[in-house]
This record gives structure tokens, C-alpha cells and sequence, in this order.
């Protein structure tokens, strides 16, 4: 086999790796530039204030985020992010 022939196989095999969580090392995580929070809270079937009490989020900054008046922060971002993909992953990690 070629020499890049085994670079792709291992590139491949490291990607399925990571991908199984079985590797952690050399993780980067990769913070949205922007996000569409209406999309998203209207995704999961929630008025604006279902999703800022459910999420922790003040109503204010959430209207703020929806007419694009302002843009979530960096850490907002990931916690969009989070709620996004796993929405019971915040239920879990803040219930009370």
C-alpha cells in the first residue's frame, strides 16, 4: 500500500476514533459564529418565555438575540449549542 494510502486509513480510523468518543485528546470545539435562537426556540415548541425559564436565560437577552439587536456571546453560543443537541442535557445539569 502507498504511503498516503495508510495516512487515509489512519486519518479515517482516528475521525471513527473521536467520533466514538474514545479518544479525547486533541479535541477542539468548534463555537458557532452565529445562531438562529428563534429557529431554534421555535424548533423546540417554546415561547420565548417556556425557553428562557426552561434554559436559564434572561427574557430581555433573548428578545435582544431574536430581532438580532444583539448576538449571544461565546459562552451563550455553546450553551445554544448544547441546546440545540441535547436540550435535556441542561434539564438534567440544572434541575433542581
Amino acid at each position: 500500500m502507498s504511503k498516503l494510502g495508510k495516512r487515509i486509513i489512519e486519518s479515517a480510523k482516528q475521525a471513527r476514533a473521536y467520533a466514538r468518543g474514545e479518544v479525547r485528546e486533541g479535541f477542539i470545539a468548534h463555537v458557532p459564529d452565529d445562531v438562529d435562537v428563534k429557529a431554534l426556540r421555535e424548533r423546540l415548541g417554546y415561547s420565548q418565555s417556556q425557553f428562557s425559564r426552561r434554559f436559564g436565560l434572561a427574557i430581555d437577552a433573548l428578545q435582544d438575540w431574536e430581532q438580532r439587536r444583539r448576538t449571544p456571546d461565546r459562552t451563550a453560543r455553546i450553551l445554544l449549542k448544547v441546546i440545540e443537541r441535547e436540550p435535556d442535557a441542561i434539564t438534567r445539569a440544572l434541575g433542581g
